[in-house]
Order: structure tokens, then sequence, then C-alpha cells
């Protein structure tokens, strides 16, 4: 995985973009805790995840949240298939097709597992990462903490 503390990589490089552009997701990112994750929609534990990110979404209006769809096999290399999956899933979120694995090669160089998130803080920076099935409940907590220390922060401001 990632080195926490390192910038958030580029956006860059994505074959497509639903619901936003890529300049626009990295803008509206700057400032706030942002989480990037890698999802497929031939990737089951991705498709069960789907549902708990939309919730932290739609619970935190801090929060800022980027996803990626990065093709599992050729199958999921149809942008036709994902549009359906991003419009079946309500993922209202700004959304990359990366079919050509450039964001999945920036964020996570070794490959890996799927899903993958990353968390951001206000400042860009990695705050956490975590992949696989029990990504989510990690990311969770590492999410439930950064926006903590945030109130934290901004109460004592």
């Amino acid at each position: 995985m990632s080195k926490t503390g390192t910038p958030m990589p580029s956006l860059e490089g994505a074959t497509e973009w639903f619901n936003a552009t890529g300049a626009r997701a990295a803008a509206e990112a700057k400032g706030h805790p942002t989480l990037v994750y890698f999802w497929s929609a031939g990737c089951d534990i991705c498709m069960e995840h789907i549902t708990r990110v939309a919730v932290w979404r739609d619970t935190h209006e801090e929060l800022r949240v980027i996803a990626i769809h990065t093709p599992g096999d050729e199958g999921d290399t149809d942008t036709e298939l994902v549009r359906e999956a991003v419009a079946l899933h309500k993922i209202t979120e700004p959304c990359a097709v990366d079919n050509e694995h450039k964001l999945r090669e920036a964020f996570q160089p070794e490959g890996g597992d799927l899903p993958a998130y990353y968390l951001y803080d206000d400042e860009g920076k990695l705050s956490s990462d975590a992949a696989g099935e029990r990504g989510l409940s990690t990311i969770e907590t590492a999410l439930e903490s950064l926006l903590a220390a945030r109130k934290g922060g901004a109460a004592a401001s």
C-alpha cells in the first residue's frame, strides 16, 4: 500500500469520468477529507461495500468521495456496463473509469486487491489505506478518527 503522509496522486489518466471531470473532483477535494476508492463492476465484495461508502458520503458533508472503476478482467472494460453499475448502485460522486490502469498504478503501484480505499486529510496527505474484504472496516475506523480529530481541531480554533 501507500505511505502515510504522501500527497494524493493526480487524477489524470482516466479513460472517462461520470458525474464530474477529474479536474472538478480534484478541486472539490482540496481542503476536505477525501476518500478515494477503487472498485470493479465484476467484484462482488466491491458491490457489497458501495452501499456503505454511499452512507458515509451522504452522512458526512465535509467528506469528499471519489470512485475509480478499475477493470478486474476484460469484461469490466465495457464503459456501458460501468455506466449501468454507476446508475444501479447510485454512485453520485465523481467516478473515473481507469481502463488503462493509470490511476491504479499512481495510487497502488504494486497492483493489489479490490476494493481499495485511500483516505486523505484536509491537506491532501494520505491518512490511511486499506484493501480487500476487511478494508471497509479498517478505513471506517480511520475515517471516524480523522473526522473526530477534524471536529476537535475546528472547535479549538
